[in-house]
């Protein structure tokens, strides 16, 4: 997991404790290599890499694609907790629900085109947004 970080490095060990307690899941695969975990331990290992360099800003696109729900709830709730860190997390997703929820703003694009803004919890409350992207729920 330590790319590029300098093993020795102080900060690097207590990233590594930081990053075992958002995913505990990568503490219990620390000596497996990464091409031979699950798409979501991979998924976290590469969010958990990224936050190695201790970055302002997040930028993830579509971090749930192809993952099984509990996988991601798993990393939805750890980008709430980063989230209420005061991290900025950019976010490109196509599960509505769990994006809308984490969003303090949010933009609905079709055809390349932002079509709706505002608010997570606008948006979540939209009938638009709900029939469109949310089942109508």
């Amino acid at each position: 997991m330590m790319g590029t970080i300098p093993i020795g490095d102080k900060h690097s060990a207590e990233d590594m404790q930081r990053m075992f307690e958002l995913f505990p899941r990568l503490k219990e695969r620390r000596n497996q290599r990464a091409m031979t975990m699950s798409g979501g331990e991979q998924q976290m290992l590469a969010i958990a890499r990224a936050l190695m360099s201790r970055p302002r800003l997040l930028l993830l696109d579509e971090p749930s694609l192809g993952l099984a729900p509990i996988i991601v709830k798993q990393i939805f709730s750890t980008l709430r907790e980063l989230a209420a860190t005061g991290m900025t997390i950019f976010l490109v997703e196509q599960n509505a629900n769990h994006a809308l929820k984490l969003s303090d703003r949010a933009y609905v694009m079709v055809n390349g085109e932002i079509r709706l803004s505002g608010t997570g919890q606008e948006l979540l409350v939209n009938e638009e947004v709900r029939n469109a992207y949310l089942g109508g729920h």
